[in-house]
């Protein structure tokens, strides 16, 4: 069975149901992947290594030689590993033949065309990425600098607006990218408290352009602004790419307006349940921007466990921060369009935003 070589559209579709093997070493693995890829290394970090220096430094086919060495060994051991990842799938259970897997390495070269004969050899049906993953960075870079219209939520600390984001997405089917769980930080000095660890840059732009092409491949939401976070360029330790942030910050803005004590008791309730030490931490490291007083004061308050009292100050610091950046948009008044909400009650908010926009059309 011929082994065929797809674009990276085509590529991406079939991984919707189908294992996809990632055969770079376990490092450049690590560092980023096209997300849902299983890394299946035909080298370890040292033999790539090993096999690179030959390459540059002898020949290509003192590099080849050496590399069969490597893979040869291997060959068995891989098979039955790639049958054990190929029987989590719906097509684990049946006929090798009508099983089909994808296969990629770094430039679509020789270390994806050797899995991918062994696997052929085995009886699958094989699939390899032209271009390799440098094909799909290629594509991770024109996703994000196109990826049509977005609504954009604002709104003052406290709005609710990550749990209003979830309700227009599983209860009212509208399109949404949520940036912060991708970059899994909140976005402020607050945010990283009991998140996993963020993803390296490269990862946090894959899985952004995998989450807007997911969403544009749904005929129904192929020009549907999708509603996205307000968020400064910066999310923890990633960033915003500036081919995506620039018209980013062109969309319109729908703006919470929701009363700063309904916000506080939000924060209240949301933050009150965390480690005092790493809500210590965090006021640490914004007391230069809080001021020295401010700072002391909420940790004091902190300490005495007068939670609301501690974010009240917080709260006056982010309030002025975030209209600080929301005046610095271009043609600011003609982009934001502000909505009164009486509360941070996702449900309830939710349909208010989304019959407002019916009677605003």
């Amino acid at each position: 069975m011929a082994i065929e070589k797809l674009k990276i559209e085509e590529f991406l579709a079939l991984g919707a149901g189908a294992p996809m093997f990632d055969v770079r070493s376990p490092g450049e693995f690590t560092h980023a992947s096209i997300p849902g890829a299983y890394t299946f290394p035909l080298f370890t970090n040292e033999e790539r290594a090993a096999v690179g220096t030959l390459y540059k430094q002898s020949s290509r086919e003192a590099a080849i030689k050496t590399g069969l060495d490597f893979f040869g060994i291997k060959m068995r051991r891989m098979v039955e590993e790639a049958e054990q990842i190929i029987q989590q799938h719906p097509i684990g259970n049946r006929p090798a033949a009508e099983q089909t897997v994808l296969v990629h390495c770094w430039r679509g070269g020789m270390r994806s065309a050797a899995i991918a004969w062994l696997l052929d050899l085995y009886g699958y049906r094989v699939y390899t990425l032209n271009g390799g993953y440098k094909s799909f960075r290629n594509w991770v870079m024109e996703t994000l600098a196109n990826p049509g219209p977005i609504q954009v939520l604002g709104g003052y600390t406290g709005s609710g607006k990550t749990d209003l984001l979830q309700v227009l997405k599983n209860r009212h089917a509208q399109p949404v990218v949520d940036l912060e769980g991708i970059a899994h930080h909140k976005g402020s000095a607050f945010g990283a408290i009991e998140m996993p660890p963020q993803p390296s840059q490269e990862m946090f732009e894959n899985r952004l352009a995998i989450a807007i092409h997911q969403i544009r491949c749904i005929p129904a939401y192929t020009q549907t602004p999708i509603w996205m976070e307000d968020e400064s360029q910066r999310i923890g330790s990633v960033n915003l790419p500036s081919f995506f942030w620039e018209p980013f910050r062109q969309q319109p803005v729908l703006f919470l307006e929701i009363p700063f004590e309904e916000r506080l008791a939000y924060l209240a309730r949301t933050y009150g349940k965390l480690n005092k030490g790493d809500i210590a931490s965090a006021i640490t490291r914004i007391q230069k921007r809080l001021g020295g007083l401010e700072a002391k004061t909420a940790l004091g308050c902190l300490v005495e466990g007068n939670i609301t009292e501690c974010f009240r100050i917080l709260l006056r610091y982010y309030d002025k921060k975030y209209e600080k950046s929301l005046l610095q948009r271009e043609n600011a008044a003609r982009q934001v369009q502000n909505f009164s909400l009486t509360s941070v009650d996702a449900d309830q908010n939710a349909q208010s935003i989304l019959q407002g926009q019916m009677t605003i059309q």
